[in-house]
């Protein structure tokens, strides 16, 4: 994909952020792990999977472009929903161009109504990104883009599929030109700022929340206890715990005989090879902390610092 928007001739350098927003479910984390070429932020088709501001880094010869995932903006039940719509708002003030994703097989909903009038405050340019395109008739997307224009003066309307890749190298492309002229802000071989602890703990929460489906909500986080290298071996030695909020919840992701529990861990290890390129050898516990959701203290334990956002 890269090498379509190489341009040795060219000596301007552009570079700039850009934010993905949207309702949860739209597809925004599918688009960042297509743009980036590796898994970076975790997919499930559960809405608000995302909890963090997950940063990008996709450099090209004469271009970098820093995209920040964002939670799906959502109304808040708790104070971990509080703390994720304030990270999704305050990215909108941060950066150079918002990627505002919409879902082309739902429509128009309340939560677009609510993202939009979100958007009238902000002065940066503002993309209307059509995903899922692939899911729905062509006739379908003219009637839809009319809607969403009547409401936004978008700078710029894109329908793409994240998932099969269509029109993703043009959405690329328009990003390149609306972005500012800068400086390279990260070397050309990191594709995220996060921490590879950050990732591994979300690769497992993933393996997690597609195993359990519908029987666990979004009450796990998952801790990084140590990643360290095993004596006398290339092995990496990963230890990290599931934390849920009830006993049921330790019951189920443990499974029976600690089948499901095995699963998580067989699965979330292949994508931790593939991240650290080493092999691994992953050992997971489970452990209840009652509404850790509500609790601050905990939320900061578990890695959601509001004072960062």
């Amino acid at each position: 994909m890269n090498k379509l928007f190489d341009d040795t001739g060219s000596k301007e350098h552009k570079s700039g952020f850009i934010s993905i927003i949207g309702r949860p479910n739209v597809g925004k984390s599918t688009f960042l792990n297509r743009v980036i070429g590796q898994k970076i932020a975790i997919m499930s088709d559960k809405p608000q999977t995302t909890r963090n501001k997950v940063q990008g880094v996709l450099t090209l010869s004469d271009a970098q472009m820093i995209f920040i995932d964002t939670p799906g903006i959502h109304k808040p039940k708790h104070k971990l929903g509080d703390f994720m719509m304030k990270v999704a708002t305050n990215t909108l003030k941060e950066v150079d161009l918002i990627l505002f994703m919409i879902n082309a097989v739902e429509g128009l909903g309340r939560g677009d109504e609510f993202i939009i009038e979100k958007l009238k405050s902000v002065k940066t340019p503002v993309f209307l990104v059509v995903n899922k395109i692939d899911q729905v008739h062509p006739d379908q997307l003219l009637p839809l883009i009319e809607k969403y224009q009547h409401l936004y003066p978008f700078s710029s309307v894109v329908p793409i599929s994240a998932l099969e890749g269509n029109n993703v190298e043009t959405l690329l492309g328009q990003i390149k030109q609306h972005l500012p002229e800068g400086p390279q802000f990260y070397p050309a071989d990191q594709v995220t700022d996060h921490p590879e602890r950050f990732i591994i703990s979300e690769l497992i929460r993933e393996k997690v929340l597609h195993l359990t489906r519908e029987e666990i909500p979004h009450s796990i986080a998952v801790v990084i206890d140590s990643i360290k290298k095993m004596e006398n071996s290339e092995t990496i030695n990963v230890m990290a715990t599931i934390i849920v909020e009830r006993d049921s919840q330790k019951g189920i992701v443990i499974g029976k005989q600690g089948k499901m529990l095995k699963e998580v861990g067989q699965r979330a290890r292949v994508d931790i090879e593939n991240l650290l390129g080493s092999k691994v050898f992953l050992e997971l516990w489970v452990k209840v902390q009652k509404d850790w959701r509500n609790k601050m203290s905990q939320l900061r334990d578990f890695g959601f610092n509001e004072d960062e956002y």
